[in-house]
């Protein structure tokens, strides 16, 4: 008589998308790109998590225009050279069986900056770097001051954001993701602490919320209805005047279109304390999971196989995400099946090498 799955490999259904277990890719900035362009890179790395049966990969933050990249290496879909660069991943990723999102990204004030280990802080001019824009002209630490975006500013984040979705569409993407968490741009139209404007997109948390709701609007409009659109949000700011899980909750409860939310927290300001353990945002998930009728993921310091599977036992998460343990293991989802008795196949081309191992 064979077991039940573990919870963690029981199979999901995110609006008209099924994914054959829960234990996903978190999205991991790569810093590997030319000109917004994939390639051999982001081929492989992606690559190999499709290998190793991961239930979901998700992409790095994906720029929707030049000035949204984080750093000038950063990835992007503003063009149609981008879909195409895109469609060979997706094409190798589906070719494992395995699903694929895209998350759109616009870095706001926090754009133009260094990637790690390059420097710190804003990228000059003289470097490749670009002006950066913002809900205010408010920095974020000790970055160069953005220009507050105007009407027109405004719109063409929309349009931007709704081109990265149709190109999403046209590369083959399963699953689109609208970036708000981390203090990038739409992050930063949320919190009181960056967003200073008086007008329609500022003030209280419906109208701080405005530029995110018409983002995932139009975005909802231009993809499959059956195609799930998952937000990604900073729960809180972990700073006293910033963004609270009760400002987040209200909202998430005037966006609508949004299939599933992705928990995370902090970003946003330099002042954070973040209180870093295992499973440290949990607690976040769990009392938006039951504040919201949508399932939710989340990350953050999740790296064995017991601790994802005690997460989503416990009612705190419906998918985890994790990044860093798959960057150590990219077969983590296979070795987390085979430690909890689950039934995960492995890649009949790596099937030999399992069996040789059992005779050893």
């Amino acid at each position: 008589m064979s077991l039940p799955e573990p919870q963690l490999f029981q199979p999901i259904t995110i609006n008209g998308l099924t994914l054959p277990h829960r234990l996903w890719v978190a999205p991991m900035c790569q810093y590997s790109s030319v000109d917004g362009m994939p390639n051999d890179w982001h081929l492989v790395h992606l690559g190999s998590f499709a290998i190793g049966r991961a239930g979901l990969i998700m992409t790095e933050a994906t720029a929707v225009s030049p000035e949204g990249r984080i750093t000038p290496e950063d990835v992007g879909i503003w063009n149609d050279e981008h879909t195409v660069g895109w469609r060979r991943v997706v094409d190798f990723v589906h070719g494992m069986n395995t699903a694929i999102g895209v998350q759109l990204a616009h870095a706001g004030r926090k754009a133009s900056a260094y990637a790690p280990t390059r420097g710190r802080g804003s990228v000059p001019a003289e470097e490749s770097g670009w002006t950066t824009v913002g809900p205010s002209d408010v920095a974020y630490g000790r970055f160069t001051p953005p220009e507050a975006l105007d009407a027109d500013g405004i719109a063409k984040v929309i349009a931007d954001f709704t081109a990265g979705a149709r190109r999403a569409v046209e590369a083959g993407f399963d699953l689109v993701e609208v970036h708000a968490a981390h203090g990038y741009l739409l992050g930063q139209f949320l919190s009181p602490t960056s967003n200073l404007r008086t007008d329609e997109y500022g003030g209280d948390v419906h109208r701080r919320a405005r530029l995110t709701r018409e983002v995932v609007a139009a975005v909802r409009a231009v993809i499959p209805a059956t195609m799930p659109l998952v937000l990604r949000i900073s729960a809180t700011e972990w700073v006293p005047d910033g963004v609270t899980v009760a400002d987040t909750i209200e909202a998430l409860h005037d966006i609508d279109g949004v299939d599933l939310v992705s928990v995370s927290s902090g970003g946003n300001d330099p002042r954070q304390e973040i209180p870093s353990h295992p499973g440290y945002q949990q607690p976040l998930s769990r009392e938006i999971r039951a504040a919201i009728s949508i399932p939710v993921g989340v990350a953050g310091l999740i790296t064995t196989p017991a601790q994802a599977e005690a997460a989503i036992a416990a009612g705190d998460t419906d998918v985890v995400y994790v990044a860093r343990q798959f960057l150590r293991d990219p077969m983590l989802a296979l070795h987390a099946s085979a430690e909890l008795g689950g039934s995960l196949e492995w890649p009949w081309q790596y099937e030999r090498a399992q069996y040789l191992k059992g005779l050893s």
